[in-house]
């Protein structure tokens, strides 16, 4: 009897396991699902789908979690993009257009920066708040990310010139490009939680 009720334990034991081993990626799926599904609405849904899917487990079917996953992506992809455009201030033989047009978009991309990271700040504090509070919190997130896009559009207008050309100008203006493309699909589900209920 002893023997019949640890063969029943171990079967037992063994049959949970595979049923929430099964059942995990069931989840991941799902979460992953919701993630896809949310992209869709957004300008870029395949850049959206690509920069966010991996963080699916954390952001799991939360609108909150959603928006500032996505505004935490803008914030590290801006911060790269400044670190690089800070580098290339340094090169040698840049022309006086070139070294203007670098210094021009590093401010904006400082900017860009300083309004990610309070956005962030403020996005938990409405996450914390209800009714009017949330909406003004809301408000100076949609603001200051609103206010991200500007900026690095100007950056984007300063090599537009056919004055300026080469490999640094491809690289500064595709990392700013994709800065600009993340920081657009955040902006829009920032707009969905802040129109939440």
């Amino acid at each position: 009897m002893a023997g019949l009720a640890l063969f029943l334990i171990s079967s037992l034991s063994i049959y949970s396991y595979f049923i929430s081993a099964a059942a995990a990626p069931a989840s991941t799926s799902t979460y992953t699902n919701f993630v896809k599904s949310s992209c869709s609405a957004v300008q870029y849904p395949a850049l959206c789908v690509q920069s966010l899917a991996v963080y699916a487990s954390t952001i799991k079917q939360s609108p909150r979690q959603l928006a500032q996953t996505a505004l935490a992506v803008s914030l590290a992809r801006a911060n790269s993009t400044r670190d690089f455009v800070a580098r290339a201030t340094k090169f040698r033989g840049l022309k006086a257009r070139e070294y203007a047009a670098i210094k021009d978009c590093l401010e904006e991309m400082d900017d860009g920066l300083d309004q990610l990271a309070k956005s962030g700040k403020e996005l938990k504090r409405a996450a914390a708040s209800k009714g009017q509070d949330f909406r003004w919190h809301m408000s100076n997130v949609q603001t200051w990310v609103s206010a991200v896009l500007t900026d690095t559009s100007t950056c984007l207008d300063g090599y537009a010139s056919a004055a300026l050309d080469g490999r640094l100008k491809t690289s500064i203006r595709s990392r700013v490009l994709n800065v600009e493309q993340v920081t657009s699909n955040a902006l829009a589900l920032i707009n969905r939680y802040a129109s939440k209920p």
